[in-house]
């Protein structure tokens, strides 16, 4: 756990994805996206950052050393490096992040990675516009996003700064704010499903 709580290594002129969230608990469809994200934005890492807790979210999430180790055993890939930096920066929100990683990372070419279902509340989060200025943003479908995540308010915002989904190799190093939406498999997974089936489990035995 106390390797997770330090930045990982990148050079200047690296393409890293940061790819947040609660990872409680990671699946199938978070390995799948950050391989597509690796290959089409053709990245030399994607960073899961495992955060301490979400201000959108209802629930308490599980222990954060126990989302690391869990995150850890489902990524096993050499270039998906598991961090939860963010306890260690004490920032509570995904703007003043990654502010601080742009400021940390100078020459690293930074890409917020977020699903569809993230798409459609993004106008919701803290600072979203800050947050579409500090680096390229590269959405992947989800199941039931596909017409609703590229109609949402941030989206529509956006509009003009959509990248075509044939030129994904070069958001990490497009002028901000800049997005993409992309297309591929669609892992009938979800944190929440899972969750709700632990529980459910839990309460049965």
């Amino acid at each position: 756990m106390r390797s997770a709580l330090k930045l990982p290594y990148a050079a200047p002129g690296q393409r890293i994805g940061l790819f947040g969230g609660s990872f409680d608990p990671p699946h199938q469809g978070h390995l799948t996206v950050s391989l597509m994200a690796l290959r089409r934005l053709k990245l030399d890492a994607v960073w899961w950052l495992v955060t301490p807790g979400n201000p959108l979210k209802g629930h308490a999430p599980d222990q954060l050393g126990h989302r690391v180790a869990a995150a850890r055993a489902m990524a096993r890939h050499p270039k998906i490096h598991v961090t939860a930096i963010e306890a260690t920066l004490k920032s509570r929100f995904t703007a003043d992040t990654l502010a601080i990683l742009t400021d940390r990372l100078p020459g690293v070419d930074l890409v917020w990675l977020m699903g569809g279902d993230n798409l459609r509340q993004f106008h919701r989060w803290r600072d979203w516009r800050r947050i579409a200025g500090l680096m390229p943003i590269a959405v992947y479908d989800r199941r039931g996003s596909t017409f609703t995540g590229p109609a949402a308010p941030a989206a529509i915002a956006l509009r003009r700064r959509r990248l075509r989904e044939v030129d994904a190799a070069q958001l990490p190093v497009a002028e901000t704010p800049a997005w993409i939406y992309l297309h591929g498999p669609r892992i009938a997974l979800s944190s929440t499903e899972l969750r709700a089936k632990r529980i459910k489990s839990a309460a049965a035995s």
